[in-house]
């Protein structure tokens, strides 16, 4: 599911029951309207969108990544350089499938846990776009490692805890 958060109450129910839902979302205010459980960390994005979806399975993923890297930063299996990616989710099936489609699209997986822990590659944390892309932006794309997106998922800091 790719689009603008403030609409996830558009997404059909019933034609993804019982399916593997991928949500990109991320969280802006200034795009998606003041939205007060967000506000206050009470849940994340993925949450609000499973709460919605109560008869899929969402993970979260790519909601970190520029999409301009997915094709740039793909890599064979086992290649020294190939990038993971941050999952989230709630089902144990769920993110095999998505670990699982990963692979056969060229990046590796690191499980965050629950989707109650999408926070921490959201917006504004270490884990998020700033991994894949250097000083130079677009043009200084980079890799991230399983044991680099670990360190930025542990490094994570709520919002509520940012200073001021």
């Amino acid at each position: 599911m790719t689009i603008p958060l403030k609409s996830y109450r558009d997404v059909p129910v019933e034609p993804l029951a019982g399916k593997v839902v991928i949500d990109t979302n991320n969280y802006y205010p200034q795009r998606d309207g003041h939205i007060a459980e967000l506000d206050d960390e009470s849940t994340t994005t993925s949450e609000l969108l499973q709460a919605h979806l109560p008869t899929s399975h969402v993970v979260k993923v790519f909601n970190n990544i520029w999409f301009g890297a997915l094709a740039a930063l793909a890599r064979p299996a086992g290649a020294a350089d190939r990038t993971a990616l941050a999952i989230a989710g709630d089902d144990a099936d769920a993110k095999a499938q998505v670990t699982a489609f990963l692979d056969t699209i060229g990046y590796d997986a690191v499980d965050a846990g629950p989707l109650s822990e999408g926070w921490r590659y959201q917006r504004d944390t270490a884990a998020y776009v700033s991994l894949y892309l250097g000083p130079g932006g677009v043009e200084d794309m980079r890799s991230a490692t399983a044991e680099q997106v670990r360190t930025a998922l542990a490094a994570a800091v709520r919002y509520r805890d940012l200073p001021s």
